[in-house]
């Protein structure tokens, strides 16, 4: 069993491998003097067999060999080759059965308007987005734009009560950077229908040094709305005040860090009193240098969420993504078993 875990993808195609081969030579060694869906004759003492392992003359026992010997003799070495190709055939299901799939909560992107498709390197992310650069869900023109007053990502406008101050401003672009390139949000993400995106992320534990410092800078710049993600008069074309609202304090539109971290995006991020480095909170701020402390974050929430009544009674979308997650090993072996196998699946 510790073998089977221990094996990954490229070991299952390995394996895949050495069964084609044998699927080969199990081809070859069947066409070998066998011409016209003849049955080969192999003689064995006062025995006849064919290929299929039909005893064809009743056999003579003279007590002299062992049982191994004389089964080992009745085989043919197509048979003898079809038989082994199961064997490893039923050693590659077994590894796949215990293998674990990637999880797929974990080193994900969001299906949204911007993400990659998959987490990967991008070399070069501007500013504030480079934390992300080694494995990131952003591109480096996504990182670009989230930088700018009016992004063309969203066409949405810091300054609609007018100039945001560069301390508030820092934390939103933080705050763009982690929505746009973190590959660690998945136990966070929610399915939506929605025009512009089919996932979001919902009530990710933001650490209560990220969200209290976003209201201690912001505190004194000034909107209008205390959600963000709609309500918004979007007659030009970019968001301004919805008319009849005024334009207010954020100490007043958000009057603690908690009503600011969670309800400014509708509750994508949830005020915790968890600390950074504690493993139990998502950072926006943090130095790439000693790595990515939302990996292990993540990988907590994902156990935990796991092990709820919750995720097991939703497992749809999670499913969808662990399949297109498998090895081209496992897609294969049901054709594969067919073909390999003596008997197909009622070999089994």
């Amino acid at each position: 069993m510790k073998v089977f875990k221990a094996l990954d993808h490229s070991s299952l195609d390995a394996i895949l491998k050495i069964v084609l081969r044998i699927m080969v030579y199990n081809g070859t060694s069947n066409n070998d003097g066998v011409q016209h869906g003849e049955d080969q004759q192999v003689d064995v003492g006062h025995e006849e067999v064919n290929e299929r392992g039909s005893i064809l003359a009743t056999p003579v026992n003279h007590g002299q060999a062992n049982h191994g010997d004389r089964l080992s003799g009745l085989l043919s070495p197509g048979l003898a080759a079809g038989m082994a190709a199961e064997q490893v055939l039923l050693v590659l299901l077994a590894a796949c059965a215990v293998m674990p799939a990637k999880d797929p909560l974990l080193n994900v992107c969001m299906d949204a308007k911007h993400h990659k498709t998959t987490p990967g390197p991008e070399g070069l992310l501007y500013k504030q987005c480079a934390p992300w650069k080694d494995n990131a869900c952003c591109t480096a023109n996504t990182s670009s734009e989230a930088h700018k007053d009016q992004s063309s990502l969203y066409n949405f406008n810091w300054n609609h009560c007018g100039v945001m101050p560069p301390k508030c401003k820092r934390h939103f672009i933080q705050d763009m950077c982690l929505y746009e390139c973190s590959p660690n949000l998945g136990p966070w993400i929610e399915q939506v229908d929605s025009s512009w995106r089919r996932e979001r992320i919902l009530h990710v534990p933001l650490c209560k040094e990220d969200c209290e410092e976003w209201w201690e800078d912001c505190k004194d710049a000034v909107t209008c709305k205390d959600n963000w993600h709609k309500g918004w008069n979007w007659a030009t074309g970019t968001n301004r005040c919805p008319w009849g609202s005024m334009c207010r304090p954020f100490s007043e539109v958000f009057p603690h860090p908690k009503d600011l971290c969670e309800k400014i995006w509708s509750n994508s991020f949830k005020y915790t009193t968890e600390r950074r480095g504690s493993g139990r909170c998502i950072q926006m701020w943090f130095d790439p240098a000693h790595g990515n402390p939302n990996v292990v974050v993540a990988k907590y929430y994902a156990w935990q969420k796991r092990s709820s009544p919750a995720r097991r009674q939703n497992v749809t979308a999670e499913t969808g993504r662990a399949a297109r997650a498998l090895p081209r090993s496992v897609l294969v072996l049901p054709p594969l078993a067919l073909v390999v196998l003596p008997g197909g699946w009622g070999s089994l």
